[in-house]
C-alpha cells in the first residue's frame, strides 16, 4: 500500500509541476504580448556612460554596471531603444545579452567602429527594417565632421520600421547633442528638425529620444517643441524626475528626452529603479509608451 500511495504522489506532484510550469509560461508570454502589443509601441532612450574613463567611474565601472544596464531592457521590454555614449565592445554587450534585438548604429569618430555610437536596437519579432542611416550634427551632415562650437564629433541614427502584424510605420530618431557647445546644440537642434521632415516627411509617426545636454526651459528645447511634442508633457501618466545622477555625486538635472510626432504618448516614466546594482550609469533611461496616429 505504501507504493501505491507514493505512487500516487509522485503523479500528482508531477501534474502539479507541469500546471505551474505552464501557469508561468503564460504569465511571461502575456507579459510579452502586452509590452509589445500590435498597437503600443515602447521606447526607451538611456545614456550608458561610456566605458573609457574606468578610473575616474571607480565603483561605477562598466564592469560593474554592464549587467544592470542590460537588465533594463530584459525587465520593460521595449519595442526599440537607443542607447547614447556607447562604444564598440559596450554595444557588443546589448547584442550578445539581448539577442532578440537587431542593431543598428555607426561609430561617430570614423563612421564604422570608432568613437560613440547613437546605437538603436528593435525588436526583430515585431519589425522590419526598411531603412536607416546616421548623419553628423554639423555644417556637412553627410561627412564625418565636428559642428559648430561643440567639443565632440556627434551624430543621429534613425530607422524606419514596419509593423509585421498591421503594417504600420515608425521612424525612430536617436542622438546626443553637445555637452560644451551652445551654439552647436542650438543649430544641432535646427538640423533635426530638418532632417527629421526630409527624412519622415510630414504624415510619419516619429519618435526622437536622446540626450539633449540642457534642461525643459532651455531654448534648445523650444525649437524641437516648434515640431516635435514632448512625451513628458503630453502623456497623461508622467513624471518629472532629474535624469542625470552623476552617479550621486554632484548635480542632478532634466536632460533627456522622448518626444514625437503624429504619436499619442501615453506614458512617460523615468527609470530609476533597483536593477541590482546602484547605479546603472550617470543618467537613469527615460521611457515612453505611445501609439503611432499616421494620417
Amino acid at each position: 500500500m505504501k507504493g501505491k500511495f507514493k505512487f500516487l504522489f509522485l503523479i500528482s506532484l508531477f501534474y502539479y509541476t507541469c500546471a505551474f510550469a505552464q501557469e508561468n509560461t503564460t504569465v511571461v508570454a502575456s507579459r510579452i504580448d502586452s509590452a509589445n502589443s500590435s498597437e503600443d509601441v515602447k521606447i526607451i532612450s538611456f545614456n550608458i556612460r561610456n566605458s573609457t574613463s574606468p578610473e575616474q567611474d571607480g565603483n561605477n565601472c562598466w564592469s560593474n554596471r554592464r549587467d544592470g544596464a542590460v537588465r533594463v531592457v530584459s525587465d520593460e521590454l521595449p519595442d526599440a531603444f537607443g542607447i547614447q555614449e556607447g562604444t564598440l565592445h559596450q554595444v557588443k554587450y546589448f547584442e550578445k545579452y539581448c539577442p532578440e534585438y537587431t542593431r543598428v548604429g555607426i561609430g561617430r569618430d570614423d563612421g564604422k567602429d570608432g568613437g560613440e555610437f547613437m546605437a538603436i536596437f528593435f525588436l526583430s519579432s515585431k519589425y522590419d527594417l526598411i531603412s536607416c542611416g546616421t548623419f553628423w550634427l554639423s555644417e556637412t551632415p553627410d561627412t564625418v565632421s565636428k559642428g559648430w562650437d561643440a567639443a565632440c564629433k556627434r551624430t543621429a541614427t534613425w530607422v524606419r520600421l514596419r509593423n509585421k502584424s498591421d503594417g504600420s510605420e515608425l521612424y525612430y530618431f536617436n542622438t546626443h547633442l553637445d555637452h560644451m557647445g551652445v551654439t552647436a546644440r542650438f543649430e544641432s537642434a535646427k538640423l533635426l528638425n530638418s532632417r527629421i521632415h526630409k527624412i519622415a516627411g510630414d504624415d510619419a509617426a516619429v519618435i526622437l529620444g536622446g540626450d539633449f545636454n540642457v534642461s525643459p526651459e532651455n531654448e534648445v528645447v523650444a525649437i524641437f517643441h516648434s515640431y516635435l511634442a514632448d512625451s513628458r508633457d503630453s502623456a497623461p501618466v508622467t513624471d518629472r524626475k532629474y535624469t542625470f545622477n552623476g552617479f550621486g555625486n554632484g548635480s542632478r538635472e532634466q536632460i533627456d528626452y522622448i518626444l514625437g510626432r503624429n504619436v499619442r504618448f501615453s506614458i512617460f516614466r523615468t527609470l530609476d529603479g533597483n536593477y541590482g546594482v546602484p547605479y546603472i550609469s550617470d543618467h537613469y533611461p527615460v521611457e515612453a509608451i505611445c501609439r503611432p496616429d499616421q494620417r
